[in-house]
């Protein structure tokens, strides 16, 4: 597959790629990510104004740059090679999506709050009984008057102790609706807390939370398919980031293997390790190929766009976990320690394989789709 970014592309990812190289340093952002806020506001800051990143993917008439699909994967590879743990694809990717298909005052005023950097925006569509089935919803959102309703609950939440809004899936009388919540304004109580691969996620109750009536965001009921994008909108991106970290893991793996000597000659020499390392190269150019072809499918129609996104997912998501573990069991013991990188990537290589539906899931309904396209 010929696929080739623009000049404009290559500026974008040499610039982005430069400041992570001098501005985030691993040791300061794990330490953010486990004693202090969960994330590194100045660097977030870059991302806006020095940068101006999370503008990207994002309209011109809202003060974005007006790319796409290309740019977000340029942007989400770099973030997954520095181990960034700050919310661009949460917030910018999926609730950018979310936001730009909705339409209307509100979402437009909050579009251009998440390009100048002032906003963190979290989508909550999780439930417990749902798993990885988003359009099993529970929540439900009742007319009251001039406004809403809101009862239900949503687990697992990513970058939500982060938000600033939220972006509520609930049921509503004739489908499934999207909700903007203000989090602070609303007065939303979350269960925060720290995943393995230290990011920050929340488990919340709704029990009677009152909206205004301009809280809907776009038709009432007709959510789900914006939904089921954004959703595969955000699993394209995390196999972008995967991809990122997967480069970094290989290359830290490979110049391990030069560097450690046994019996008097660098275990690199070893034939056996050598097989080892060319297989997990192997795996990440397979995952490169299918997040390319997932990257060019998502604005086709709903069943090739899922097709690919899956396969995608289901690809990266082995390849993570492969060359997650070969990299850990090459460096031996010190592999799973703080004091190297390879144990950080590992645990975003491991939670990869579960964010926007499960490696499982993802096979399966690449099977389904496959056979119902025959």
């Amino acid at each position: 597959m010929d696929f080739k970014l623009s000049d404009e592309q290559e500026l974008l990812r040499d610039g982005l790629g430069k400041f992570l190289s001098t501005r985030y340093d691993l040791e300061k952002s794990r330490a953010a990510a486990k004693t202090g806020p969960g994330w590194q506001p100045e660097i977030w800051r870059g991302f806006a104004e020095e940068l101006g990143i999370l503008g990207a993917a994002l309209p011109e008439e809202i003060g974005g740059i007006g790319g796409g699909a290309i740019e977000v994967m340029v942007i989400a590879e770099a973030l997954g090679y520095a181990l960034a743990v700050e919310p661009y694809v949460d917030t910018v990717v999926v609730a950018g999506g979310l936001l730009q298909r909705a339409g209307g005052p509100a979402a437009t005023e909050l579009l251009g709050r998440i390009v100048g950097g002032s906003a963190i925006v979290a989508l909550a569509a999780t439930e417990p009984s749902s798993g990885d089935n988003w359009r099993d919803v529970s929540t439900t959102a009742e007319r009251d008057g001039e406004g809403w309703v809101l009862r239900g609950e949503k687990i697992v939440a990513a970058s939500a102790p982060l938000a600033t809004h939220l972006l509520v899936t609930a049921r509503t009388a004739d489908g499934i609706s999207l909700f903007l919540v203000d989090v602070e304004r609303d007065g939303v109580e979350m269960h925060a807390y720290r995943t393995v691969d230290d990011r920050r996620a929340a488990d919340m109750t709704f029990d009677g939370l009152r909206l205004a009536d301009d809280a809907l965001l776009g038709e009432q009921g007709q959510a789900w398919p914006s939904i089921e994008r954004a959703r595969d909108e955000g699993a394209t991106a995390v196999c972008s980031e995967a991809v990122g970290g997967m480069r970094k893991v290989l290359s830290d793996t490979v110049e391990y293997a030069k560097q450690r000597h046994q019996f008097g000659q660098p275990i690199g020499s070893f034939q056996v390790l050598q097989h080892r390392m060319v297989d997990m190269y192997m795996e990440l150019e397979q995952s490169v190929a299918a997040v390319y072809l997932a990257v060019l499918k998502l604005d086709a129609e709903p069943t090739v766009r899922a097709r690919a996104v899956s396969a995608a997912k289901s690809t990266v998501g082995r390849a993570a976990r492969f060359i997650g573990q070969q990299s850990v069991q090459l460096h031996g013991g010190m592999g799973m320690t703080e004091e190297l990188a390879i144990g950080h990537y590992f645990k975003r290589l491991t939670a990869v394989q579960y964010e926007f539906g499960s490696t499982d899931y993802h096979l399966t309904r690449y099977a389904e789709l496959t056979k119902h396209s025959q």
